[in-house]
């Protein structure tokens, strides 16, 4: 009988302890809840709201909320309360300074695997100072993980770009390192005069950074509309033959240049551009090319100089053209990706003749031909505007977005203008996507 007593007693405290756990874990949320009132702490429903279907949805929330570069605040930091939760799991909502998970977390007892860094290398001379950092911005701009600048300039531009590059917020978010161009002694002025100044270094990149495995490069009127995160996912789609990406010179064959003018082996049916280059450096330095100036296979630092002799007076576009050279023998090594990832005037001043885009915007718009700097491509120049003029910590929306989409609707009496909703497609949801990230806290 006692025994039996002994039991009902026990469950009874048993049953009294659930309650009063689950009394205080309605408690703390209130509370929570209250506090979060009080601060005007609106983060739920933003979420909410971004989640949601339809584009005018998640840009109200995103004005309202001012989805912003800046991070959002520590939900804990200004509140004074402690909660604890009976399950030791943080409902969303709820701060739970003092939870045992939370702890953990808060002391390091939970290890987050440190992200690997994005290289990203870019070569400037003369008057592309501007135009570098700007692209550099649209880097920053929308990427997740964090990146690596590897920067080659002439002297004289080193203490402008440490100058701009150290003011930039975020400076968790990237580094940077500076390089003089430099080519081999032997041959460094042909080298430097091939087509524009200091172009052809990109050629010498896996030799100099021999101690980064990967390495996206792009010319200096490159920009970012999409994370430097999605073309740098590309490296896993690599096969076992594969050392670099690029995109075709032309989509189309009729306004082609290669297929019509080239006076040397191009790869593929009307070439490749090398404004973004991906490269796995790493078996660029193993791989032993085929060629035809030998029956040898020669290597990437073996093979530069002979093709340069060989075709320097059949070569209109400089290094671009030696690479065309280099893929057209060893086509098995290129991985190519859509003309979105290289989106330039040629693409939309005869008509639009890169099909993706129309579903999916533009992912990275390269504004060859000058086109940043005239008003021949108003469309272009516009979005190059907008990214320059915008200031870390701005509202994208209201900074970004809004003006670019004014400005692009000034631009319809040129083809490119016309379709001019490519240019602010994909912008818009990567805006929409760091904001989806801040608002869970991200």
């Amino acid at each position: 009988m006692s025994r039996r007593l002994v039991q009902v007693v026990l469950l009874c405290l048993g049953c009294g302890l659930c309650s009063l756990l689950y009394a205080f874990s309605q408690l703390a949320l209130s509370l929570e809840q209250e506090a979060a009132r009080r601060q005007g702490d609106s983060a739920l429903p933003v979420r909410r709201q971004l989640s949601g279907g339809g584009g005018g949805a998640w840009r109200a929330a995103a004005r309202s909320a001012g989805c912003s570069q800046r991070e959002p605040p520590e939900r804990c930091k200004n509140v004074s309360v402690s909660y604890w939760n009976s399950y030791w799991m943080l409902p969303s909502d709820v701060c739970g300074r003092n939870c045992f998970w939370e702890a953990a977390r808060r002391y390091d007892f939970v290890k987050k695997q440190p992200l690997e860094k994005m290289h990203l290398a870019v070569v400037a001379c003369g008057e592309r100072l501007e135009e570098t950092v700007t692209m550099l911005k649209s880097a920053i701009i929308f990427s997740i993980t964090p990146l690596h600048f590897h920067i080659f300039a002439e002297d004289p531009l080193h203490t402008e770009f440490r100058e701009i590059l150290d003011g930039l917020a975020y400076q968790g978010k990237f580094n940077y390192t500076l390089y003089p161009i430099s080519f081999p002694a032997e041959n460094a002025a042909e080298w430097k005069k091939l087509f524009k100044p200091c172009a052809s270094q990109r050629l010498f990149l896996p030799l100099i950074l021999k101690d980064v495995d990967s390495l996206l490069y792009v010319d200096t009127d490159i920009l970012f509309l999409r994370p430097v995160d999605d073309i740098w996912s590309f490296l896993k789609k690599f096969n076992s033959t594969q050392i670099a990406a690029m995109a075709p010179e032309h989509e189309e064959p009729r306004i082609g240049w290669y297929n019509r003018f080239a006076r040397h082996p191009y790869y593929g049916k009307t070439g490749i551009n090398s404004g973004v280059m991906l490269m796995n450096m790493t078996r660029i330095r193993r791989k032993h090319f085929k060629n035809d100036m030998t029956t040898a296979r020669l290597r990437w630092e073996e093979i530069l100089m002979p093709l340069l002799k060989k075709y320097k007076l059949n070569i209109t576009w400089g290094d671009q053209d030696l690479l065309n050279i280099m893929f057209f023998h060893n086509p098995e090594s290129l991985f190519v990706f859509p003309c979105q990832w290289n989106y330039r005037p040629d693409h939309c001043i005869y008509g639009s003749n890169c099909q993706q885009v129309d579903q999916e915007g533009i992912f990275i718009l390269h504004g060859n031909r000058g086109v940043y700097h005239d008003d021949k491509q108003p469309a272009f120049r516009a979005v190059y505007d907008a990214i320059r003029n915008y200031s870390f910590g701005d509202d994208l929306v209201h900074a970004l977005l809004l003006p670019l989409e004014l400005e692009l609707q000034k631009t319809q009496h040129t083809y490119c203008g016309r379709i001019y909703k490519v240019f602010t497609k994909q912008l818009t949801k990567s805006i929409r996507d760091i904001c989806d990230r801040r608002s869970k806290g991200r």
